[in-house]
C-alpha cells in the first residue's frame, strides 16, 4: 500500500475512534446527570424536562454511531474500495465528452451518497424526532423537500462542477486561481439569492406583524444602527417544534429570521433580547468574518487540490489506473475530511467566541436577563442538554454550554 494511502487509512481509523469515543463521553455524561436537574435551572426547568433532554440527547448520539460507521465505510469504499473507479467506468458506457463526462460522475457519486445516508434522515426524523414529540414533517412533505433539495443541487451544483472541471482540463496550471474567483463569485450570489430566491422554495416567509413586537424590534434596530429587508418569521411550525432565529443575506438582501415556534414561546422582552443578540453577530462582522474565512480557506483547498491533481501518487495510492480532473476532484472531496477533522475544535471555539460577543452586545442593547431567560426557555423546549461532557462540547459545540453561557448573562446583567 503506498505511503499516503497509508496515512489516510491511519487517520480515518484515528477520527473514526475519536468520534465514538467523544460520543461515549457524551452519551455517559447525559445519563450520569439525568435525573438532577442543575441547581442554577432548577427554578425554570423541571425534572422530566430535563430527563427529556437526556433521554433525546442519548437518541440522537446514538444515531451520531451509524453516521460515524457509515461515513468510514463511504470512504474506505469510494476510495480504496474502487468505488469511484467504478462510477467512473460505468459512465464511459454514455461515451460523454470529457468535461460532460466528470461533471455526470461527480453528481451521480454525490446522488449515490446521499441516497445511502436517506434512511438514517428518516429514522431521525420519523423516528427520533416523533418518539420526543418535535416531528411535524408529514411523510409527502419529507418526499417533496427531498425532492426540492436535489433539483435545487442539481440547478446550483451541476454548472459549477461543469466550470470547475472545465477549468481543471482547459486553464492550465494555475486553474485553481480562476476556479476560486468562480468560487467567489458563486459563494456570494447564493449567500444573496439564499433569503429571497431560494429559502422560500422550502418554507414560508412572512413580515414580522405582531405590532407591538415590531415596535419594539424597529426601535432595536434603529438604536444597532442596522437596515435590512426586515424581520421575518419562517413557518418553522410546518415541519417541526423546535424554535430558532437567525441572521442570513448580505448588502440589501440581509434579513433576520425567527421561526413562528420561537414567537409563540417568548415574551417580546425575550424576543428583542434574542433580536439583539442575532444583530450582534452583524454588527461585530461575525457574519462578514465567516465568510471571509471560508473563501480563504477555499482557495487553500484548491491550491492543495491543484497540487494534487498533477501528483500521479495522489491516484495510484487509491487505485485510479487514469487520472483525470473529476477523479481527483472526487477523490480530494473524500479524503480531506480525513486530513482536517482534528482541526474541528477551532471552529467550535471561534464560534463560541462568536457567541459570547453577540451576547454581550445584546446586554448592551436590550435586556441580559431576558436573553437568558429567553435562552431556558429554549434549552427546556429544544430538549438542550444541560450537562454535556465538556470535551464533547469542546470539540464540536458551535454555542457555550447552558450552565456556561447563562452564568455569563447573569455577570453581564449584573453589571447594568
Amino acid at each position: 500500500m503506498h505511503w499516503f494511502a497509508e496515512l489516510f487509512v491511519l487517520l480515518l481509523v484515528a477520527s473514526t475512534l475519536t468520534r465514538s469515543w467523544l460520543n461515549q463521553r457524551q452519551v455517559a455524561a447525559v445519563q450520569r446527570h439525568r435525573d438532577e436537574v442543575p441547581e442554577a435551572f432548577r427554578a425554570q426547568i423541571d425534572l422530566a424536562s430535563h430527563q427529556k433532554a437526556a433521554d433525546y440527547t442519548v437518541a440522537s448520539a446514538r444515531i451520531s454511531r451509524w453516521d460515524t460507521l457509515l461515513d468510514a465505510a463511504l470512504a474506505l469504499i469510494l476510495t480504496l474500495g474502487g468505488g469511484l473507479s467504478a462510477i467512473d467506468r460505468a459512465w464511459q458506457a454514455v461515451h460523454l465528452p470529457a468535461v460532460w463526462h466528470g461533471t455526470a460522475v461527480v453528481l451521480s457519486t454525490f446522488l449515490l451518497v446521499s441516497l445511502i445516508g436517506l434512511p438514517l434522515s428518516v429514522w431521525r426524523t420519523f423516528g427520533v424526532e416523533a418518539r420526543f414529540g418535535f416531528n411535524r414533517t408529514t411523510v409527502g412533505l419529507f418526499v417533496a423537500d427531498l425532492f426540492k433539495g436535489l433539483l435545487v443541487g442539481l440547478v446550483l451544483g451541476g454548472p459549477l462542477v461543469f466550470v470547475i472541471l472545465f477549468l481543471m482540463q482547459r486553464a492550465g496550471t494555475l486553474w485553481w486561481l480562476y476556479a476560486w474567483f468562480v468560487w467567489v463569485g458563486f459563494t456570494v450570489l447564493i449567500t444573496w439569492a439564499w433569503p429571497t430566491l431560494i429559502a422560500p422554495l422550502f418554507n414560508k416567509f412572512t413580515p414580522l406583524s405582531d405590532e407591538a413586537l415590531k415596535q419594539r424590534a424597529e426601535a432595536l434596530l434603529q438604536r444597532c444602527g442596522f437596515s435590512s429587508r426586515g424581520v421575518f418569521v419562517m413557518d418553522g411550525s410546518r415541519r417541526s417544534v423546535h424554535g430558532n432565529a437567525y441572521f442570513t443575506g448580505v448588502g440589501r438582501s440581509k434579513r433576520i429570521v425567527f421561526f413562528d415556534t420561537l414567537l409563540e414561546r417568548l415574551q417580546i422582552a425575550e424576543v428583542e433580547a434574542v433580536l439583539a443578540h442575532e444583530l450582534g453577530h452583524f454588527r461585530l462582522n461575525h457574519v462578514r468574518w465567516r465568510l471571509v474565512l471560508s473563501l480563504a480557506f477555499g482557495l487553500i483547498g484548491l491550491a492543495v487540490l491543484g497540487f494534487l491533481a498533477q501528483w500521479p501518487d495522489f491516484y495510484t495510492a487509491f487505485g485510479i489506473g487514469t487520472p483525470s480532473p473529476h477523479a481527483a476532484l472526487l477523490l480530494f472531496v473524500f479524503v480531506l475530511p480525513v486530513f482536517t477533522y482534528f482541526t474541528t475544535p477551532l471552529g467550535a471555539w471561534w464560534s463560541r467566541k462568536h457567541e459570547f460577543e453577540a451576547d454581550e452586545f445584546a446586554a448592551k442593547f436590550a435586556d441580559a436577563r431576558q436573553l437568558a431567560e429567553a435562552l431556558v426557555k429554549l434549552y427546556r423546549d429544544n430538549a438542550t442538554t444541560l450537562t454535556p461532557d465538556h470535551l464533547h462540547s469542546a470539540f464540536y459545540d458551535s454555542h457555550p454550554p447552558a450552565l456556561v453561557r447563562i452564568s455569563r448573562l447573569q455577570q453581564l446583567a449584573a453589571r447594568t
